[in-house]
């Protein structure tokens, strides 16, 4: 946060003599009054009210406010045209936009309820009926999955072609599959959030290499659990990293028609224009017995992700823009959201209906859960 010091010398435009106090104290108000107006002036500084135990909610919804073209997307009503027309369910994708219409159209320190948009996210998704502590991963996954569904472009969805394309170059199998994909499923939201994952299986036995193409709205990083700082980049290589199927998990190989020793990799094909990172803080069980505390240090700007690219690519650098955060245990804990705001570039706390200026050395910390970061150049459409 910058730090702002009135001296006599400053305030009399750099002239040695000194200043009559009245003129002193009028450009000490008119300091005050502009420096005060500035900042009431920078829109999307709105909380929202904690509805009982929502600040999981909160925090990605801050952190989806803040992210500029989704935004744009609600504010100039662009979402209104690919509403679709057939199905009656468009509840969620209004409301959201309705949201986020009045977050960035009121005041800063002004405060707003969600309750409107809770009702209709809990009739998509049942499981957030109530007022019980929620993830926030998961909230994101539903709601991302809510909106695309009522903004999708494709309104009768074709069964997905059977036919066999592990006779082509990889590069030209994962164009394909991306096309099949979006025959199917096709949004803003998708073109904002919906990357391709290349994994390849080599069977140790021939050496034959089969590919898999999929689509990925977000990546579960796991964290190294031995060390009490790691970086994001370990955490992505932890992901990516060759792993070894054998024993029961032994699969088939096309080539040998039985079960192999195999080895499998992830890549990306296809990087998303928004990139999405969960760390995975906690276990798998359904009750949580554990919470990882580790520091993970991940950069603020120019997290270049060219190691894990499938194919060579130059658009592979994102800047990071919002942290859904978590702090306390598995058994208690409360979510808050660091967003820079897109208008003036500055980092601002949201803290449930609290918003306060914050600096960017303040961002990384270890109750950091879900990052999101934007492509910095082009995005690799196919």
């Amino acid at each position: 946060m910058r730090s702002y010091s009135l001296t006599m010398q400053s305030l009399s435009s750099g002239r040695d003599h000194q200043v009559p106090g009245a003129i002193l104290l009028s450009n000490l108000v008119d300091f005050i009054l502009n420096r005060t107006k500035s900042v009431k002036s920078v829109q999307g500084l709105v909380g929202l009210r904690n509805l009982g135990n929502t600040c999981f909610m909160n925090s990605i919804l801050q952190c989806l406010s803040n992210t500029k073209d989704l935004r744009d997307y609600c504010l100039q009503n662009s979402h209104r045209r690919d509403l679709n027309s057939k199905n009656c369910n468009t509840a969620i994708m209004e409301e959201f936009a309705r949201l986020l219409q009045a977050m960035w159209t009121s005041s800063a320190n002004e405060v707003v309820s969600p309750s409107d948009f809770k009702t209709q996210i809990q009739r998509y998704a049942p499981r957030f009926m109530g007022y019980n502590q929620q993830d926030a991963q998961e909230f994101l996954r539903f709601l991302l999955d809510g909106l695309h569904n009522e903004v999708n472009r494709v309104i009768v969805r074709l069964r997905p072609s059977n036919q066999d394309l592990d006779h082509m170059p990889d590069t030209e199998k994962g164009k394909e599959m991306w096309k099949r994909y979006l025959e199917r499923e096709d949004s803003r939201i998708v073109e904002l959030f919906v990357g391709q994952l290349k994994s390849s299986l080599t069977c140790t036995e021939c050496g034959y290499c089969s590919t898999v193409f999929d689509p990925f709205w977000d990546l579960s990083l796991p964290i190294a659990k031995k060390t009490p700082e790691v970086s994001l980049m370990d955490c992505i290589r932890l992901f990516t990293k060759e792993d070894v199927l054998d024993g029961e998990e032994k699969p088939t190989c096309c080539r040998c028609k039985a079960r192999r020793r195999c080895t499998k990799k992830f890549t990306v094909q296809k990087f998303p224009k928004i990139l999405v990172l969960h760390l995975k803080r906690f276990s798998e069980a359904r009750i949580r017995s554990s919470k990882l505390s580790t520091f993970v240090n991940f950069p603020l700007k120019d997290l270049d992700l060219r190691e894990f690219s499938s194919e060579p690519s130059s658009h592979t650098k994102y800047n990071l823009y919002a942290v859904s955060n978590h702090t306390g245990t598995t058994m208690g804990g409360h979510y808050t959201a660091y967003c820079k705001n897109p208008n003036n570039g500055e980092w601002y706390t949201f803290n449930d209906s609290r918003v306060t200026a914050m600096s960017s050395s303040q961002v990384r910390s270890s109750d950091a859960y879900v990052l999101f970061y934007e492509l910095s150049g082009p995005s690799s459409r196919m």
